[in-house]
Parts: structure tokens; C-alpha cells; sequence
């Protein structure tokens, strides 16, 4: 076998090794679930650029069709699964680009949130139900699996009657979130691949675009208008504005929740906080629901308080 051969073979069977090992934690583990999942385009990415379009796409056409023989066809968890592999491999593209780090995400949520809707709407043509039932069946099975999760974990059996008498509400809810709740989940998915993708090719001696120093990264001032817009929304006596007002409200959580995270970055470099602090510190707030509102709310009001103390040519 000629070198170039055998060394394309030894990424694609090592890229595909990989992807699968996170998908397999990611599907089999309740847990682990959304967190193996987040870092399911990795492997795509750094094979895209390690060693080239064509590798990667391999790797990845690969990779989703194992997907599909062991989900048992192409089901709604493991089009999820695919979309994301599309996302790795997108973000190889923009990585290769060099476009600026606001464009890489933007770009790579717009591709993969477009492949998801195109997708649902194929599989609501074929079955013959109709988006709306396709939806609400998928949002039942999730809370049936959620509520069994629960139940195992040994939930008190009054919150378990609790959830279930709201299971109605809460499904009406949630169908209408999903646009939103996918956005703010490919957001937050591409920002984690494009930080720790670029450590992993810095960290190798590899070509990585320079995207400036992110724990000085804000949201464009102009947004603070979006975010008042969509909570005066929330505020309206009508059904379809509080949804459209909800959903916005979501996506934009997730934007200021990136810089709380880049404040929060800031004071950890300036104190010098060991790795493993700052790991455990990061762990806290990706589990710890009020430490994420926390910061949230420190990102948004990072307009008025500029809480970094930075010059307004560097405040992006």
C-alpha cells in the first residue's frame, strides 16, 4: 500500500474510531447524553483539516451510515446525531476560510439548523402526518423517556405524579420552543467545537485561524434592542407573539451566556487559576442551573458595567 494511501486509512479508521466511541457514550449513556454529543463534530473537524476535504467527508459519510444500522434506521435522535457530523465538517471548511470567529459559528448553525429543518419537513411529507403531529410525536416520546429517567433515578413519587399531570402543558410548550431550543443547541454546540478545535491545532503545531483573544469577545451592543424587543413580547396578551417572544428571548440566552463565559474566562486568566480549578469551575456551571442564569444575566449587563474594564476599540 503506498504511503499516502495507508496514512489516509489510518485517519479515517482512527476519525471514525472516535466518532463513534462519543456517539456510542453520547446514545447509551442518559447522563452523558448531551455532553458527548456536544463534542461530536470534533473528530470531522480535525480530520478536515488535518487531512484533508476528502478524508473527512469519508469519515464522516462513514460514520452516518454506522450511525443508522446501529440506531435502526434514520430516526429523529440520530438525524441529530448526522447533523452534527455535518457540523465538524463545515467547521473544517470556515476553520480553512479564516473568517472571523462570529461568521465561523453563524455560519455553521445556519447550515446545520437548515439541514434539520429540511430534514423534518421530508419526514413529515413522508409519513403522512404532518409537521405539526411529527413534532408534538417526537417532543411525547422525549418527556416518556424523561419521566422513566426520572422514575429510575428514584424521583419522589409525588413530583413524578406532579410531571405527569402537566405533561400536556408541558408538550404545547415545548413543540412551540423547538425552533428555538435547536438554535440555541447548534450555538452552543459549534462555539464549544470552535474553542476547543482551535486548542487541540494550536496544541499540535497545526495551521488554526486567529480568532483574537475570546475571553475579550462581546455580543454586538445593538443586540441589547433584540433581547428588550423579546421580553416586551413575553409581555403581549397574545398566544403567538409570547411564543415568538420565547424563542427569541432562548437564542439570545445562549449568545450572552457566551459572554458571561468570555467575563467569566477574563477573571480566571488575570488570577492565574490552576487547570484543574477552572475545569472543575466550568463543570459547575454547565451543571448548576442558577450559576448558568448567573451568567447570562453577567453577560447582558456586560453592556453597562463593562465588567473587564476594556477600551472601546477592543469591545467587539
Amino acid at each position: 500500500m503506498a504511503p499516502g494511501v495507508s496514512a489516509m486509512a489510518k485517519d479515517i479508521a482512527t476519525g471514525f474510531g472516535l466518532t463513534l466511541i462519543i456517539f456510542l457514550m453520547a446514545a447509551q449513556v442518559p447522563v452523558f447524553g448531551f455532553f458527548g454529543a456536544v463534542f461530536l463534530p470534533l473528530p470531522i473537524m480535525f480530520y478536515r483539516i488535518k487531512a484533508g476535504r476528502q478524508t473527512g467527508a469519508v469519515i464522516a459519510v462513514v460514520a452516518a451510515v454506522s450511525f443508522m444500522i446501529l440506531g435502526g434506521g434514520l430516526s429523529p435522535d440520530v438525524f441529530f446525531f448526522i447533523d452534527l457530523l455535518l457540523m465538524g465538517w463545515v467547521l473544517g471548511e470556515l476553520f480553512r476560510q479564516r473568517l472571523p470567529v462570529e461568521q465561523t459559528v453563524i455560519f455553521a448553525v445556519l447550515t446545520t439548523c437548515g439541514l434539520g429543518a429540511l430534514g423534518l419537513i421530508m419526514a413529515a411529507g413522508a409519513s403522512g402526518e404532518g409537521l405539526g403531529a411529527l413534532v408534538g410525536g417526537y417532543v411525547d416520546r422525549n418527556l416518556e423517556a424523561t419521566l422513566a429517567l426520572y422514575q429510575g433515578m428514584g424521583m419522589p413519587e409525588d413530583n413524578i405524579r406532579l410531571i405527569t399531570e402537566s405533561l400536556e402543558g408541558i408538550r404545547y410548550v415545548l413543540a412551540r420552543l423547538l425552533p428555538a431550543m435547536a438554535v440555541t443547541t447548534a450555538l452552543v454546540v459549534a462555539w464549544a467545537n470552535v474553542i476547543m478545535g482551535r486548542a487541540i491545532l494550536v496544541r499540535r503545531g497545526m495551521d488554526a485561524p486567529d480568532f483574537g483573544t475570546l475571553n475579550r469577545w462581546k455580543a454586538p451592543e445593538s443586540l441589547v434592542w433584540g433581547a428588550i424587543g423579546a421580553g416586551l413580547l413575553l409581555l403581549v396578551p397574545l398566544l403567538p407573539l409570547k411564543l415568538i417572544g420565547a424563542n427569541a428571548v432562548l437564542v439570545l440566552m445562549a449568545v450572552y451566556f457566551f459572554q458571561g463565559i468570555a467575563i467569566i474566562s477574563h477573571f480566571f486568566h488575570r488570577k492565574a487559576l490552576p487547570r484543574p480549578m477552572r475545569v472543575f469551575l466550568y463543570s459547575l456551571i454547565a451543571i448548576q442551573q442558577i450559576l448558568l442564569l448567573l451568567v447570562i444575566i453577567l453577560g447582558f449587563f456586560d453592556l453597562w458595567f463593562n465588567f473587564r474594564r476594556l477600551e472601546p476599540e477592543t469591545r467587539r
